[in-house]
């Protein structure tokens, strides 16, 4: 598939996300998605551009948070323990703790994206990050990468590169897209 035809996949979802969705009914479904993940190291997100809000999820998750850090272009991101602190600006809006936070290496990811397919494949912004970052992190070991998104995201089909990573969850306001056993 061609550049052109997933830019107008994402502006298609971005457009579905704007409409939102039901923030309630997907904060229960994600932290029940989390229960089983307790004691684990939790990557979250701070929600930017309309994104799915998985705070009430974070803050309701028994074990380490880290939010992630852009640390350059075309690399993979690095995590920054996070626990309440104030958050610093970084790139394209995004918000991620000082430099004095520890780095953090999270087993559980939440995602966010701009679409998603049933199959649990992920549209995202086009920069890659989460596709390297969740690449680099399963070399190293089990990962599980949940999806976070508005059920009005979802698109029939997402083409899938060779540098494309699945997820393992998608949690929506609508339930729960389970894609591992």
């Amino acid at each position: 598939m061609s550049d052109a035809e997933k830019a107008r996949l994402r502006a298609e979802a971005l457009a579905a996300r704007q409409a939102g969705g039901d923030q309630a009914a997907l904060d229960r479904h994600l932290i029940e998605a989390l229960l089983p993940h307790r004691g684990s190291t939790l990557a979250g997100y701070w929600p930017i551009r309309g994104e799915a809000d998985p705070r009430a999820g974070m803050a309701a998750h028994e074990g380490p948070l880290c939010l992630p850090v852009v640390p350059g272009r075309a690399v993979p991101l690095i995590f920054r323990a996070w626990s309440g602190e104030l958050l610093e600006a970084g790139p394209f809006g995004t918000r991620h703790p000082g430099d004095s936070a520890p780095v953090l290496i999270p087993s559980v990811l939440i995602v966010p994206l701009a679409g998603f397919d049933s199959g649990g494949n992920r549209l995202g912004y086009g920069g890659g990050y989460y596709d390297r970052t969740l690449q680099l992190l399963r070399r190293s070991g089990p990962v599980t990468a949940i999806g976070l998104a508005f059920a009005c995201q979802e698109l029939p089909e997402i083409p899938v590169g060779p540098h494309d990573e699945p997820l393992d969850l998608i949690v929506r306001d609508r339930g729960m897209l389970t894609l591992y056993e």
